[in-house]
């Protein structure tokens, strides 16, 4: 059986689609989320805010805590949805790619 590959939203590709447009996601660092919804089968939603991106433990805190939340709401869970910080992509690839080609001269 072959597996699906998974594609940014259009939205998200429509901010930089020369480089978006071609990107398969296995997994989005939580440094770049701004927020999870969570649909389940019942109709509820969870709305999860990604706060404070800037310190690393509490990232390891939120990524323990929707392991948790996958683990134990696995079969009751219908979609989740990432919100992606795309500028923030956007500036961390452009300013990388700069220093990765500064450092070849």
């Amino acid at each position: 059986m072959a597996s699906r590959k998974k594609r940014l939203p259009q939205d998200i590709i429509a901010k930089w689609p020369e480089v978006f447009k071609d990107i398969d996601i296995d997994a989005i660092p939580l440094e770049y989320v701004e927020s999870i919804t969570v649909s389940f089968h019942n109709g509820k939603k969870w709305e999860i805010e990604i706060k404070d991106k800037s310190k690393l433990d509490p990232l390891k805190e939120v990524e323990k805590a929707l392991n948790e939340m996958f683990t134990n709401y696995n079969s009751a869970i219908k979609n989740v949805d990432f919100r992606v910080d795309s500028e923030r992509v956007k500036n961390d690839v452009q300013k990388r790619t700069k220093q990765f080609l500064k450092k070849r001269k």
